[in-house]
């Protein structure tokens, strides 16, 4: 189960992270290749060097003090050739693990987006080298440790962050989209393919299988790369579908917020400031029905820990702005946009400007300005005070024409009508669609519901003044 999926399970409000049982192997293992490409990273250092188009690199974790690693790892000292034991739950079978996630149909019907560009130029350019840190699996699992680890897997709690099931997910999302057709089908074999070899490693404890097929995959896998298959198969895409969105932010989301959402529980009810998410498979669907191209502007008002600001500018690669002001969002909030920067480059993947303000929007000067340029507008308005929803209101008497703006409620009393009395209203500016949306898409219930867009139109009130006129 993903952390997003947690969210939705009824009567859950917050994610509560189990404390890890981590299984510890002392061990002295000879080093992967510098150049090992698309599996999750668990190098613990400052920063990271990143080659063209590198998605991960050794699976080896040390800490930071060598003398006590040094001198508990000379206790027990396995030659290379020694096979170590990885966790798992000791099942037999390997198909829970290695199922291949279910496909989901890319929805066709809106016209594609051909300013869209999917593949990071920067990150296929050869010797373009950098530094720049990410969180892994370690840094979660492990934050005072002293010891070497081979592998970390919590062995306990169906919700824990699982590294290898993460590996194994992310071999079937590259293959899937990131590989030809016949490449795809020897990769993803469901028989022979590299996450069905990794699941038996796993199942079998075998340390041996398991580094001789990560070597294969990421041996195979640079050879596409250099060879161009890989640009040429992003180059062929206009969009992203929404599992892989979904795995991205997953990966980013666990990693910075997940560790440290208790933080999140200082929200106070009854107020503005309460606290609850909107699932990306919600935001997926938000982003289709309003249309959002690569070349427009998204604002989300309250933008919590960013996790819309940040699938709006992977999804669409559009310029993607968020605002909010509890200090404790806004930190996590910014520790996502870092971690969420190099997980994009790591996959290759271009994305849109992202910008995260601190503060009230409704007098936040950057978004005051940047709302009369916005093509779509989210509020997730579910729980402001009716003072705050009117507030709003007036802010979107300076949306440009067309901008379309989603909520949970309504800005517009259903029964209101335009008459001569309320022609200064600014109820009479917005053209109200509702919309419903299925289970699994909120955080707060695990109900379907409805929400609404509004554009800003201003046709229907300069329509009734001309009709006015002429009485």
């Amino acid at each position: 189960m993903s952390f997003f999926g947690f969210l939705q399970k009824p009567g859950s409000k917050l994610i509560k992270p189990q404390p890890l049982q981590i299984r510890r192997e002392i061990t002295v293992t000879e080093v992967l290749p510098a150049r090992s490409t698309l599996v999750p990273s668990s190098q613990r250092q400052n920063g990271r060097r990143s080659t063209p188009g590198n998605h991960a690199t050794k699976h080896e974790y040390t800490d930071a003090n060598p003398q006590s690693s040094r001198s508990k790892a000379a206790r027990k000292r396995a030659t290379p050739e020694q096979a170590q034991k990885l966790s798992s739950d000791g099942s037999e079978s390997d198909t829970d693990v290695n199922a291949p996630p279910k496909k989901l149909r890319s929805d066709h019907s809106q016209e594609p987006d051909w300013n869209r560009r999917v593949r990071s130029r920067e990150a296929f350019v050869e010797g373009n080298n950098c530094i720049f840190p990410m969180v892994h699996a370690a840094d979660i699992s492990l934050p005072n440790t002293y010891i070497k680890y081979l592998l970390v897997q919590p062995e306990h709690g169906n919700d824990d962050f699982k590294p290898l099931e993460d590996i194994i997910e992310v071999m079937h999302k590259i293959a899937e989209h990131y590989l030809p057709q016949e490449e795809r089908e020897r990769f993803d074999n469901e028989n022979s393919g590299f996450p069905q070899r990794l699941s038996r490693a796993i199942k079998r404890e075998s340390e041996k299988e398991f580094r001789t097929t990560i070597n294969e995959w990421n041996n195979d896998l640079i050879k596409l790369r250099d060879d161009g298959t890989i640009a040429q198969v992003l180059d062929k895409h206009r969009g992203l579908d929404s599992s892989l969105v979904e795995r991205i932010l997953t990966q980013t989301y666990s990693r910075t917020v997940s560790p440290r959402v208790s933080s999140l529980r200082e929200y106070e009810n009854g107020t503005d400031n309460v606290y609850g998410e909107l699932l990306p498979k919600f935001i997926s669907m938000v982003l289709k029905d309003t249309r959002l191209r690569s070349d427009q502007i998204f604002v989300d008002l309250g933008s919590g820990v960013g996790n819309v600001v940040l699938q709006a500018a992977l999804e669409i690669g559009c310029e993607s702005w968020g605002c909010e002001m509890m200090k404790n969002a806004c930190d996590l909030a910014d520790l996502q946009r870092e971690e969420f920067k190099a997980r994009c480059r790591l996959w290759g993947l271009a994305v849109g400007n992202i910008n995260l303000e601190r503060g009230d929007f409704l007098t936040n000067g950057p978004i005051g300005r940047i709302l009369q340029k916005a093509d779509v507008v989210l509020v997730n308005n579910q729980a402001f005070t009716p003072e705050l929803n009117e507030g709003l209101i007036r802010m979107f008497l300076d949306l440009k024409e067309g901008c379309r703006i989603v909520s949970l409620k309504s800005f517009v009393p259903a029964s209101h009508k335009i008459t001569a009395r309320n022609l200064n209203s600014p109820y009479n500016v917005l053209r109200v669609e509702e919309k419903e949306y299925f289970s699994g898409c909120v955080s707060w219930t695990n109900a379907p519901g409805t929400y609404y867009v509004s554009t800003k139109d201003t046709r229907q009130l300069r329509a009734f003044v001309s009709r006015n006129k002429r009485h």
